[in-house]
């Protein structure tokens, strides 16, 4: 297929590469240009515009930091994007924006999902995502074949803005965990008890889980290199937060987490990875 991929940063320029290993064309675009210029030596198109991307594309991918940046770039999807395209935004933003976007799209013609992704730079890096896809049925049975390019967990949540919900859901746990892993670490460092040990033990029960797994030897050594920013991190738990007084209900442990994440941003580690929660326990215990 010819795809236009706009937005090529930590997630986006490794699934764009995945997609030209697969043997699509991808004419990529990003308000970078060195990124641009890295998708461009991969032997993808390097894109002048977000009109320039879309132009001729099969399927157009977004992935972008936030809902006004889609605002921004989907009128000019929709607008000249051919009739009949699919246009999946995998970026992760408000369940209403994402409603928006596919009403405006199917009265132009445009078939347009949701679909974020969960799993960090390392899913993306080796094309192992979930990803949760909401819209129409048959543009998700379109669209199946190239997000199964990207991801090992595809799967239809429902109607426009579903996919958007259950992302809301994802960070809401994913945010709780690392809070809690944090915790654990504290304890057992105060306890003068060996983190590793003890979180290999963690990591081998019931409480084992993705984030143990990945991020447990990087936690207790204070290495927070980026692969999910605490400042991406706020911005998901106030979409989980609105999306909770939205459907009307109390999500208590949520709100703290928010807190939590929204405590990390304030301290200046907006930059670190959503692991560093542990320097906001760490801060709490002196």
């Amino acid at each position: 297929m010819n795809i236009g991929f706009i937005g090529l940063g930590i997630m986006g320029s490794p699934m764009a590469a995945n997609l030209l290993k697969a043997g699509h064309t991808v004419c990529g675009y990003d308000v970078s240009a060195a990124r641009v210029e890295q998708l461009a030596a991969l032997g993808g198109k390097a894109g002048t515009g977000v009109v320039d991307a879309v132009g001729g594309a099969d399927a157009v991918i977004t992935m972008l930091p936030d809902s006004p940046q889609v605002e921004e770039v989907a009128p000019l999807v929709v607008e000249y994007g051919r009739p009949g395209l699919l246009y999946v935004d995998m970026s992760t933003i408000r369940p209403e924006t994402s409603r928006r976007v596919a009403r405006e799209a199917a009265a132009a013609g445009v078939r347009a999902l949701d679909a974020p992704v969960s799993g960090g730079e390392r899913g993306a890096v080796d094309a192992t995502l979930s990803i949760m896809v909401g819209g129409d049925r048959e543009a998700f049975e379109a669209a199946r074949p190239l997000l199964g390019t990207l991801g090992t967990t595809v799967v239809h949540v429902g109607p426009a803005g579903a996919g958007q919900t259950v992302k809301a859901a994802n960070q809401l746990v994913v945010g709780g965990i690392y809070g809690l892993v944090a915790e654990a670490i504290v304890l057992l460092e105060a306890s003068g008890v060996d983190p590793a040990a003890g979180l290999d033990v963690l990591a081998g029960g019931l409480a084992g889980s993705r984030i143990l797994e990945l991020k447990r030897h990087t936690m207790i050594k204070r290495e927070f290199a980026p692969g999910f920013r605490i400042d991406l991190h706020h911005k998901d738990m106030g979409i989980a937060v609105a999306a909770a007084r939205e459907a009307g209900v109390a999500l208590p442990l949520t709100g703290q987490v928010a807190q939590l994440v929204a405590a990390a941003r304030a301290q200046g580690h907006g930059s670190l990875d959503h692991s560093a929660l542990l320097k906001v326990v760490e801060r709490l215990n002196g």
